[in-house]
């Protein structure tokens, strides 16, 4: 959908996924350690909070290896790293508290809705299907759905050309340094969602939520006007 068919009275709310959605985060680590361990990686939970959270496999990869490494080495590590987290992950599959009762609040203030992930496509379908909330959503972006990863905007301004809505009309919610860098960069307001950092830890927010019980679209409307 083109800038130029944007409603300058439609509202949208743009989700990136893991620690967002749902609480991906240390199932990412635990797949992260056994696939480090196989390669005899070092790491240590301060690296990962530093390095791995809300942050793109191919940054992830050449950082924790130490080296550069080609698409093709980024494509096939990430391949095996992310089949590892979809198997630990497939059958624990559950939203941040009270996410689906928000998501249906916003629905009912007619709301658009997006999902707007670092994640490969497979993992984000595995993760909106395995909570049956994918009909829920009008615009659905992974990592393939972009050539520059957050903390560049291009997610968030593809969402909004998809949602077909103002980007001063889109409110993000992200838990990541570079996520919420993303979603200030593109224009939106963000709340920060405090799953994987604290408030100090992430850039300024419009808001911020420890989980969905704190936050309702009513409020959403008003920080967006």
């Amino acid at each position: 959908m083109s800038s130029e068919t944007t409603s300058s009275n439609k509202y949208a709310v743009i989700f990136d996924m893991d620690g967002v959605i749902a609480d991906t985060n240390p199932f990412h680590a635990k797949a992260f350690e056994s696939f480090f361990d196989k390669y005899q990686v070092a790491y240590t939970q301060e690296a990962f909070e530093q390095h791995m959270y809300g942050k793109h496999n191919s940054y992830i990869m050449q950082h924790f290896f130490g080296k550069p490494l080609s698409p093709q080495e980024i494509a096939k590590l990430e391949q095996e790293k992310e089949g590892m987290f979809r198997e630990i992950y497939k059958t624990v599959a559950t939203p941040v508290f009270g996410l689906v009762d928000f998501l249906n609040d916003l629905k009912k203030h007619d709301f658009l809705l997006g999902v707007a992930t670092s994640a490969p496509q497979a993992n984000m379908d595995l993760v909106l299907d395995a909570l049956g909330i994918r009909n829920l959503f009008q615009s659905t972006l992974s990592s393939e759905d972009v050539k520059l990863h957050k903390p560049h905007p291009e997610v968030y301004l593809k969402s909004a050309e998809a949602l077909g809505v103002p980007v001063q009309n889109a409110m993000v919610f992200e838990d990541s340094f570079s996520g919420v860098t993303a979603g200030n960069s593109a224009g939106m307001k963000v709340t920060g969602v405090l799953t994987s950092h604290k408030k100090e830890e992430l850039p300024p927010c419009a808001a911020y939520i420890r989980d969905y019980r704190d936050i309702n679209a009513a409020t959403v409307k008003s920080l967006l006007k």
